[in-house]
């Protein structure tokens, strides 16, 4: 069992304070594991889900996540299984809501009346009581979902099935209305009645648990004064160079498109240069799009690694809707490669093992990045890779419904999506991977790996009809692993690349020494290759011998 509260106002208002308790078989040890887990990854992952989910989506989805975790895991294990009751409370304004599964107990007591809030998920097998519903017990769980509004002094008590049958309700009202203004002494009193009742009855009293929350305070009726939800804030309208807005002067316009509008800011106390992005002004009222810009702004926050830009934390509160980012001072991949034609493989490889860190950072948070393309991979002065713009970003499970999908195409596909987003199929990491990829092999060799544009596909029959170019026409330098995993990772088939990044990744890693090796045979080939070999040579060399029995046809006659 935990409480949490955040100490932050922000985190406060949009996702309030909660209370959890989970029961499990406690002779199994698998089974407490799967106890003390369900509390902890709930309470990690509820507060970190956007601020712009709403108490019940934020909750429902964490469950399931959680659900599906122990379910899996139960399957590579003997002697038990990750299975477990779990009822939460989340605080939050006005309203209290409750999420249960099993057979764990939460109670009200307002005033003298003392009520019980959950519902029993049991089974009667030969005189014992199982859960008939649990977290972990199947792969798709069903989630009791309770709201009720707060009254101050409400106090709740959670509590396991084992204590039913030795209090009374008014055993729980008069213990706890002893001294409710310590609720510490209050679970002492009711852990050591319940206890003496159980040893009278013969049983022992070791699963016996007691947590007490009070509502002491309730917040203001439209908010914690001074504070404004993220979600509520205006637009800001279209600005130019000279313009401000909250502390902040625009020195250029970087993009503008139908979507959003993205400036290079200076903070005029600081004196510092961030990225600020904010919604485009004529999408005030498409609340399905302001809703995906939070979700860029959590997931830019979320993905913790130096190859992904760094959101910036506001120095002062926000009045209008946007975020900001660290002004990476750099040019794209695609502006780089103009100004550096002779970088060497090594230096390429180098750039393209960075991009795969942040790429693999974003999937280890669930996350599809959807845009991987030269322009969205910026190179700092310092030549290191920061991957940017979040606008097809997505949660992994959104592929699920064809969200991730219709996201990618209504931002728009490139030469290097993956076919099934032509194709409008299900989506995954993988095809993230075949967008890396496809970046890669460009930066390597100036081409793409197939003549045929994926986004001209139309029909999936078509996949069986393209062609893998191998790199090593362009760049014999390249060595022939690298070629095989780009081949891989580049199958027109997502089922047929890598299972996990982390493959691809470990692929790049090998390729110094052998493609020293490779490019100095590469040399010492082309030198000893017949001049007829080369396909370029062959062509000017036909064209020549055309061209002097033409001229030897206009002398005869």
């Amino acid at each position: 069992m935990a409480v949490q509260v955040p100490d932050q106002p922000a985190q406060l208002s949009a996702k309030g304070g909660c209370a959890v308790i989970a029961d499990s078989t406690w002779r199994n040890a698998i089974a407490r594991q799967a106890g003390d887990l369900s509390v902890r990854g709930f309470l990690a992952d509820y507060f970190s889900t956007p601020e712009h989910w709403d108490v019940k989506t934020s909750a429902t989805r964490v469950l399931r996540a959680l659900n599906g975790w122990c379910f899996s895991q139960s399957r590579f294990v003997t002697g038990g299984s990750y299975v477990s009751s779990l009822s939460a409370v989340v605080f939050r304004g006005e309203e209290a809501h409750l999420f249960h599964m099993g057979d764990t107990l939460v109670f009200r007591l307002r005033g003298a009346e003392f009520e019980q809030l959950s519902r029993d998920h049991v089974t009667d097998l030969g005189g014992y009581r199982y859960p008939s519903r649990a977290l972990g017990m199947d792969g798709s769980i069903d989630i009791d979902y309770l709201s009720m509004p707060l009254k101050q002094g409400d106090i709740f008590l959670f509590t396991t099935q084992a204590v039913r049958g030795t209090l009374l309700p008014s055993d729980y009202v008069q213990l706890i209305r002893q001294n409710a203004s310590d609720l510490d002494a209050a679970c002492e009193r009711l852990a050591h009645f319940a206890s003496e009742r159980a040893l009278d009855r013969g049983y022992g009293a070791e699963a016996f648990c007691f947590q007490l929350v009070r509502v002491d305070r309730l917040p203001e009726p439209h908010g914690e004064p001074g504070f404004q939800r993220y979600d509520t804030l205006p637009i800001p309208s279209e600005m130019e160079p000279g313009d401000r807005l909250d502390g902040f002067e625009v020195e250029a316009v970087l993009s503008r498109n139908a979507k959003a509008r993205v400036y290079r800011v200076r903070d005029m106390e600081r004196g510092t240069r961030l990225i600020m992005k904010a919604p485009s002004p004529e999408l005030s009222q498409r609340n399905a799009y302001l809703e995906h810009f939070m979700l860029q702004h959590w997931v830019a926050s979320r993905a913790k690694s130096p190859f992904v830009v760094k959101v910036v934390d506001p120095p002062r509160p926000r009045r209008y809707l946007y975020y900001l980012m660290r002004d990476v001072g750099g040019v794209t991949l695609d502006q780089w490669l103009q100004t550096h034609p002779a970088a060497g493989l090594e230096q390429r490889l180098d750039i393209a093992r960075q991009l795969a860190k942040a790429v693999h950072s974003l999937h280890r948070r669930e996350l599809l990045h959807q845009a991987i393309r030269p322009e969205n991979v910026m190179l700092d002065p310092h030549e290191q890779v920061v991957l940017i713009d979040f606008g097809a970003c997505s949660r992994r499970e959104d592929d699920m419904h064809g969200e991730a999908v219709r996201l990618a195409r209504e931002v728009g596909l490139s030469v290097h999506s993956a076919p099934e987003y032509a194709l409008e199929s299900q989506v995954s990491r993988r095809s993230d991977q075949f967008s890396l990829a496809s970046t890669i092999y460009w930066l390597l060799s100036g081409e793409l790996p197939y003549d045929y544009p994926m986004t001209s596909l139309r029909q999936p029959a078509e996949l069986s009809q393209l062609r893998y170019r191998s790199i090593r026409t362009f760049n014999p330098a390249i060595p022939k692993t690298l070629d095989a995993a780009l081949k891989r990772a580049l199958s027109p088939q997502r089922a047929l690349r890598y299972r996990r990044l982390s493959e691809f990744v470990h692929a790049l890693r090998q390729m110094p020494e052998e493609a020293d090796s490779n490019a100095d045979t590469a040399n010492e080939a082309s030198s000893r290759r017949p001049i007829w070999r080369e396909p370029a040579n062959l062509w000017q060399m036909i064209a020549g011998v055309l061209l002097l029995l033409l001229l030897l046809s206009w002398w005869l006659n």
